[in-house]
């Protein structure tokens, strides 16, 4: 493993505002960056008060100016969502704004319900455009053409390095085959992880992007001082999992002692399966847990998330987990 980074949702906590989330990942980001992370990517989600990062490359931007060299992107975009053009335009604004620091997740899924697919004015189609869209944009952040119709301005010649992400096995299938790298969202969906990465290294075909496949897995990280207190900072996580799949989304809670009490076990068992490729702990503890994920799917890179309610506990998490990553980067 070479690097390790950060992927925040600008999670807005119960008590606090989306001024309040927006602050609160700045302040992580730079703590990320002293701390040695690599990477600070945001998310698109859309229609969900407890997530403050819909306006993507916006808030990259804001972030990428309040800091100085971490590396500043989106993990992801979902495509769909947007005309190749547009995210062209944005994300090559961005790199001539911040240049050298700038990075492009896809995804292939919309993010949002269908009702607010419809006020985002996508396009209601049976038909995936994902790979063409994928490729589409590619030529936009690439070499000027003499015979391009259509440029993106800026955009055109900044080569914007561009990411698949995936939970399942088409993004291995097609990061493999267009020769990108390629990260799997092991840290909420896990089941498809090993299969996938199996699938993108052999199926992977060298590209003017890459020479060989890199791979980057996402997973749970929430340390503290000691193995109790990270597994309470951790609840946040768990019950708004919970509530998401129980059709009752909101603000990140608070955390509780009590989550067997508060969840129907069914429910619970769901959404630990789902956030169960994680590290909790105190020092020890995380360090051998993270030593496992990384013996099993031998990473290039891994980033971590992990949504906790107090915004100091957060920064103490990820400086937690820089110590210990730290003796395991080779």
């Amino acid at each position: 493993m070479h690097h390790y980074s950060i992927l925040d949702l600008s999670p807005v906590p119960e008590r606090a505002s989306p001024a309040d989330a927006l602050a609160n990942s700045v302040a992580l980001a730079r703590a990320a960056e002293e701390a040695g992370y690599h990477r600070f990517w945001l998310a698109e989600h859309h229609n969900m008060q407890g997530i403050a990062s819909a306006a993507t490359a916006v808030v990259i931007g804001h972030v990428a100016g309040a800091t100085k060299t971490i590396r500043v992107g989106a993990g992801g975009i979902m495509l769909p969502n947007h005309a190749p053009l547009v995210v062209a335009e944005a994300f090559g604004t961005l790199e001539t704004l911040y240049p050298g620091r700038i990075d492009l997740g896809l995804g292939r899924a919309p993010g949002t319900d269908q009702m607010t697919m419809r006020a985002l004015r996508r396009h209601m189609t049976n038909e995936d455009q994902f790979p063409q869209d994928v490729m589409e944009l590619l030529s936009y952040l690439g070499p000027d053409s003499p015979d391009a119709r259509v440029r993106a301005v800026p955009g055109t010649g900044t080569q914007v390095p561009v990411w698949i992400l995936g939970s399942s096995l088409f993004g291995a299938q097609l990061a493999a085959y267009l020769g990108l790298p390629y990260a799997f969202a092991s840290h909420f969906a896990p089941a498809a992880l090993d299969e996938a990465l199996a699938i993108y290294r052999a199926r992977f075909q060298p590209s003017v992007y890459l020479e060989r496949p890199y791979a980057m897995v996402a997973a749970g990280l929430f340390a503290a001082e000691t193995d109790a207190e990270a597994t309470y900072l951790r609840s946040s996580q768990v019950l708004s999992f919970a509530r998401l799949r129980s059709g009752q989304p909101g603000k990140l809670p608070l955390p509780v002692d009590n989550l067997d009490q508060l969840v129907p076990a069914r429910v619970l068992a769901q959404a630990e399966g789902a956030l169960s490729f994680s590290a909790t702990g105190g020092p020890q503890r995380l360090r051998e847990q993270l030593a496992r994920l990384i013996e099993r799917t031998q990473p290039d890179e891994m980033i971590f998330s992990g949504a906790i309610h107090d915004p100091q506990a957060r920064i103490r998490s990820i400086q937690i987990g820089a110590d210990v990553l730290r003796s395991l980067v080779g």
